[in-house]
């Protein structure tokens, strides 16, 4: 199969590339080629004549989202667009990587795939009109939504959580700790274990739109703690704290775990999170 792969350089799409090492890649990802340059996306789906596209090219910057909405938008919205048409132009397949934040985090269960969209903050406005023009402009595709993504290698939370406990430990002047907040509840997915998933899912031809997450959910706060405990960090201290503690420009939707219901119909159920977790860790 001829795949290729946009975002090719960051979290996903690099690991993308070592699962799906058995098929015919080629990919995109700045500054080389900028997905809101219709005719340059075009040109290099066209050229490479795949079968399937993975869109895994975004703005994923929430915080910079809320200062830019225009330019998330732009990006997220519009360069979906442009890989949508080039698709249509190809005859190729489309797999959309999306998003959690799609949903505004009011309800009491995991979102399901055929809940409504109402995306409370700019990025979640951005990846939702992503998620509009697939839709609109192609017969085959997999709108595929996940959550809390980190890789082997990348700039995430597990590594955060890590660098802020050393920092704390090697401040013997001041007794703090870490501030995490306890009322923003999701799914942490490991990028390999969602590529393994997409990898599955690329051959069903069971088109439509799909949660892909490490099984089960937690808050930010008992994901950091389970870092520090998986790490031998368990002796730095951690206060929970609401999420209107923790300013930032962007306003996350605080219940927003998603339920893998159309991916266990086609066989693909991955892993505790806690489980994925852990092997992450093992090699960090």
């Amino acid at each position: 199969m001829r795949i290729f792969i946009t975002g090719c350089k960051g979290q996903l799409g690099r690991t993308l590339g070592t699962r799906l090492d058995t098929h015919t890649l080629a990919g995109c990802d700045l500054p080389e080629l900028d997905i809101t340059d219709r005719e340059a996306i075009g040109e290099a789906i066209a050229d490479f004549a795949p079968d399937v596209v993975i869109h895994a090219a975004a703005w994923t910057d929430v915080n910079g989202c809320a200062r830019d909405p225009e330019r998330a938008y732009q990006v997220n919205g519009m360069g979906t667009q442009n890989v949508a048409l080039a698709c249509a132009a190809a005859g190729a397949t489309m797999v959309h990587i999306s998003t959690n934040e799609v949903f505004d985090g009011s309800t009491t269960e995991p979102y399901r795939e055929w809940d409504a969209p109402h995306p409370i903050n700019p990025y979640g406005r951005s990846k939702a009109a992503g998620e509009w023009f697939v839709r609109h402009l192609l017969n085959r595709f997999y709108i595929v939504r996940t959550a809390w993504l980190y890789a082997p290698g990348g700039r995430n939370f597990p590594h955060r959580i890590v660098q802020l406990a050393d920092e704390t430990s090697a401040d013997s002047a001041e007794e703090r700790g870490l501030r995490v907040v306890h009322d923003e509840v999701s799914n942490p997915t490991y990028a390999p274990d969602l590529a393994d998933g997409l990898a599955a899912l690329i051959h069903t031809g069971a088109y439509g739109v799909y949660h892909m997450t490490n099984a089960g959910y937690c808050s930010r706060y008992e994901f950091a703690r389970e870092i520090l405990r998986l790490t031998n960090r368990e002796h730095v201290p951690i206060e929970p704290i609401k999420l209107e503690e923790w300013q930032r420009p962007s306003t996350p939707p605080k219940f927003a775990p998603l339920a893998n219901t159309a991916a266990r119909a086609v066989g693909i159920e991955p892993r505790p999170w806690e489980a994925a977790l852990e092997e992450f860790l093992k090699f960090e």
